[in-house]
């Protein structure tokens, strides 16, 4: 069966400095795929090169099959590939509407639209007139999120999702993400929160240094080897 998207033996980095070193990896339509590990493994770097923001050195990039290792970005958004990039990076002069409607731009028929995104995100509702730039970074990060459905994907990468928030922050913003997990996207994940991210994945890999060290559902893997996989203290073989 084909995945929807996939990398094989990604390397990828900048200048003399790799980051990321013959990763592999799938994600399905309606799958949570998480992306975990400290900082500087590499995950970021890996989504950019899924987005097509980032050249890789070696390996390729198939979606639905076709190879679009050579696609650049701007194009693999009109074919169904969407990256929310941390630091939300809004549009701070225009309202919460506009910024939404930003997102339409990949001009891809599908089920988003500005009622369809307050629907799946109500947090949005009463903001939809307000300026980016008078939200909380909460609300901000909701707006980003809701941009990148509306260019209708058929995968969401979504980096550092609640990257500087506020707890009760994070809580409201996932609360209102129940609406789009279910949603038959498929989702590459980076989140710091492992809490947060063995409630919503279906699949975790855990990255350390460059690599794909770690693979498993949250059922399969142990509190224990996630850790250490994600310290480099031990890591399990799968």
């Amino acid at each position: 069966m084909t995945a929807l998207l996939a990398a094989e033996s990604i390397t990828a980095g900048y200048g003399d400095s790799r980051a990321v070193s013959e990763v592999s990896l799938a994600v399905e339509r309606g799958e949570v795929l998480a992306l975990v590990g400290a900082n500087g493994a590499g995950k970021s770097t890996l989504l950019r090169v899924l987005a097509g923001a980032h050249r890789p050195t070696a390996g390729r990039v198939h979606l639905r099959g076709e190879d679009v290792t050579d696609v650049r970005d701007f194009e693999r958004s009109r074919r169904g590939v969407c990256l929310v990039p941390e630091g939300r990076r809004l549009f701070a002069s225009l309202t919460v509407r506009e910024n939404l409607e930003v997102g339409a731009g990949s001009r891809r028929a599908g089920r988003w639209s500005v009622d369809t995104v307050v629907e799946a995100l109500p947090i949005l509702g009463p903001l939809l007139d307000r300026n980016a730039s008078q939200l909380s970074g909460g609300q901000q990060q909701a707006v980003a999120i809701g941009r990148g459905l509306m260019t209708n994907p058929d995968v969401l990468l979504l980096d550092e999702v609640s990257l500087g928030l506020a707890p009760i922050v994070i809580d409201e913003l996932y609360a209102s993400l129940a609406g789009v997990w279910g949603g038959g996207l498929g989702i590459v994940l980076v989140e710091q929160d492992l809490e947060r991210t063995l409630a919503v994945a279906d699949r975790i890999v855990c990255m350390l240094e460059g690599h794909a060290v770690l693979e498993g559902t949250p059922t399969s893997l142990t509190r224990e080897q996630i850790t250490d996989a994600y310290f480099g203290h031990e890591v399990a073989s799968w």
